[in-house]
């Protein structure tokens, strides 16, 4: 396990805002991994419960949910994003819920 760039990633999904999402290869874009969508997977599954990375809020590329439909996760996920006002239709995230950080995000809170 790479820590380093585990690290990187908690602390990115950390900075996705309450009621936005982002996808798995945006969060790596953003991370300073580029090309690492799955990296990004394989450490949410990583991430201490202490952290509390809302990895819910990380989507596929097509803004569908994670998991499968229909399966214990994916229905999770879909409830918590309900709760933050996230629109779902069809298992898939409304294109004006995606994460657009602005300058001041990516210059001071996001880290490479």
């Amino acid at each position: 396990m790479n820590d380093t760039k585990y690290q990187r990633i908690w602390h990115t999904v950390l900075q996705i805002p309450i009621g936005k999402v982002a996808s798995y290869g945006q969060v790596a874009d953003l991370a300073g991994l580029p090309g690492r969508a799955r990296l990004v997977g394989k450490a949410l599954g990583y991430a201490p419960k202490e952290l509390a990375v809302p990895w819910f809020r990380v989507l596929r590329s097509d803004r569908r949910l994670a998991f499968a439909a229909g399966s214990i996760t994916a229905e999770e996920q879909r409830l918590c994003l309900l709760n933050e006002g996230v629109i779902l239709k069809n298992y898939r995230a409304l294109p004006q819920d995606i994460w657009q950080p602005d300058l001041a995000e990516l210059l001071f809170k996001l880290h490479y």
